[in-house]
């Protein structure tokens, strides 16, 4: 049953305060979801988790994802190939290896490998990370800009969620910000749906 606008519309109340946020339970949201889905869209966020463990990232899974029958999921993951790929690249570079060397597989290189380079040149390695993950959360938004009640903004949702997740479990106090900075940003993601902090 394909009941995205029930599901984006039960998502939870995301709050501001760090220590409310530290009772997320993204695993419960996950299941919750995965409830509500399709087996068609059970597969599509199980791919998505799949992705979120570097274990599983090589060149089968990056080629199952780009063949993936979501906008979201193939743009996410051509996205995601493209930072590490620009990692690599950027620390080939730094060490004076071959170009080329560990690239986990070819990739179109856009106008974003410039804004990715600029974070990596950053000196802190925290700032680096949450510079990454600015550039996915936006990237997230910009393919999310006109999905509002279907699969693709519930994909969305939980992309983010990941990244607020892993920030979470920072002690950092750079790690409480990054969360305040998220959440702010996931007010009204979804047309129709507010946040409130």
């Amino acid at each position: 049953m394909k009941n995205y606008e029930y599901i984006i519309a039960s998502l939870p109340t995301i709050s501001t305060d760090a220590k409310a946020a530290a009772g997320l339970d993204p695993d419960g949201i996950k299941e919750w979801i995965l409830s509500q889905c399709s087996d068609e869209d059970k597969g599509l966020v199980n791919l998505l988790y799949e992705g979120f463990d570097d274990g599983k990232l090589d060149k089968d899974f990056y080629l199952k994802a780009l063949a993936s029958s979501s906008t979201f999921i193939r743009e996410y993951f051509a996205f995601d190939l493209e930072v590490r790929n620009t990692k690599v690249a950027f620390l080939n570079k730094a060490l004076g290896r071959p170009a080329g060397t560990d690239i986990f597989m070819d990739s179109p290189m856009t106008e974003d490998v410039q804004k990715i380079d600029a974070v990596l040149s950053r000196s802190d390695i925290l700032d680096r990370e949450r510079g990454l993950d600015d550039l996915m959360w936006e990237k997230i938004s910009l393919l999310n800009t006109f999905d509002y009640f279907n699969m693709d903004a519930v994909l969305g949702f939980l992309s983010k969620m990941h990244i607020v997740e892993r920030w979470l479990r920072l002690d950092d106090e750079k790690g409480r910000e990054m969360f305040r900075s998220l959440v702010s940003e996931v007010r009204g993601t979804f047309k129709g749906v507010e946040y409130n902090g």
